[in-house]
């Protein structure tokens, strides 16, 4: 708990070092499920800062269900409990039909500006085979967009590029084991499945709750390997909050299993902090993270990423490292320049700028 006055820790604003302090509280169970928080004016009082940076910090515990509001009563600490903010949850995700349209606004300028900016600089580079993983240039700079926007820790020699999650699913079972049970969410995308089986394992599926995969389903299921979207799940629109992603993390470690995190959409998230993912909550030791441009730029940008935990990296390289990189040098070159621009988060930030003007 924090005792005496905040102290400012780097460069992080004073409402995120708070926001860390707290959340650390509900981890450790200091501050128990239902318990309520102190009052905003009381805090700032007793830490010496504003009122202003304990709201900012409470929305952030709000917006990653560390926390919930109830009107003319304050905040509690937040969970599974039906009294968690829902209907105002609900403006922080996406419409559940899929049909955001991510071209809003889109910069074709600037984008055909990197395209003659790859094909002077690189020259001849451009028509050499990538490496297997995809080239360094691009899985550098998903690194470093993950850490500043998902708060991840990865490795770029973690991260493998691939034509999109479709490609991955049938290459996670190749890693994993056709032997295995592979859980999926009911209601999911078809096609998850449909790869899957084709792969030749079976799925088993799990019936959805308020709040993602019902606990008495993940109790009861033969899977080891569970299949999840976190935020905005197709078709229900489900977004899990911390408990339940913690939920998820200590089933795969319980039956020294593996978790398959689909994180599409969860750039669209416009709430004042995306949700943490289950790979953070983790530590990356059983969780392998996908997530595609193909939603985030347009269905026409066949690619993805996969980033594997440390203790699957030997294993894939040997079992799947003769693979050639499924996308071509240009685009990844072209997708590393986007990104280590800027103008893929601000490109990000117009889309949710225009879904917070919708809802």
């Amino acid at each position: 708990m924090i005792n005496g006055k905040l102290k400012k820790q780097g460069v992080k604003p004073l409402y995120e070092t708070l926001y860390e302090e707290l959340k650390k509280d509900i981890i450790s169970g200091k501050r128990a499920l239902g318990d309520k928080l102190p009052s905003k004016r009381a805090l700032a009082e007793r830490i010496g800062v504003s009122v202003i940076t304990v709201d900012a910090a409470y929305r952030l515990l709000i917006d990653e269900g560390y926390a919930y509001s109830k009107e003319r009563s304050g905040f509690y600490v937040g969970g599974t409990t039906g009294e968690r903010a829902d209907k105002n949850r609900a403006a922080d995700v996406l419409p559940s039909s899929g049909t955001i349209a991510t071209n809003v606004d889109f910069r074709f300028s600037s984008l055909s500006k990197i395209m003659r900016k790859v094909i002077t600089e690189y020259d001849r580079a451009l028509l050499i085979k990538p490496p297997a993983f995809g080239c360094e240039k691009l899985r550098k700079a998903i690194s470093g967009y993950l850490y500043r926007y998902r708060g991840m820790d990865v490795d770029y020699r973690n991260i493998i590029i691939g034509s999109g999650s479709e490609y991955f699913y049938g290459m996670i079972v190749a890693l994993l084991g056709r032997n295995r049970i592979y859980g999926l969410e009911y209601p999911s995308y078809e096609k998850i499945s449909k790869v899957i089986e084709t792969s030749g394992a079976k799925c088993e599926f799990l019936k959805m709750g308020d709040n993602g995969i019902l606990g008495e389903e993940l109790k009861n299921s033969k899977a080891t390997v569970l299949h999840i979207t976190p935020f905005n799940s197709y078709p229900t629109g489900i977004t899990a909050d911390y408990l339940k992603r913690l939920e998820y993390v200590e089933w795969a470690e319980s039956r020294n299993g593996y978790i398959v995190e689909d994180d599409i959409d969860s750039e669209f998230a416009v709430g004042a902090k995306p949700v943490e993912t289950v790979y953070s909550l983790g530590g990356g030791k059983r969780v392998i993270y996908l997530n595609t441009f193909s939603r985030s730029i347009a269905p026409s940008m066949r690619m993805g990423y996969m980033v594997l935990p440390d203790g699957l990296l030997k294993e894939y390289k040997e079992k799947l490292g003769f693979y050639s990189c499924t996308v071509p040098a240009f685009d990844q070159y072209v997708m590393a320049e986007f990104i280590d621009g800027g103008l893929f988060e601000r490109h990000l930030n117009r889309i949710r700028r225009k879904l917070k003007e919708q809802n």
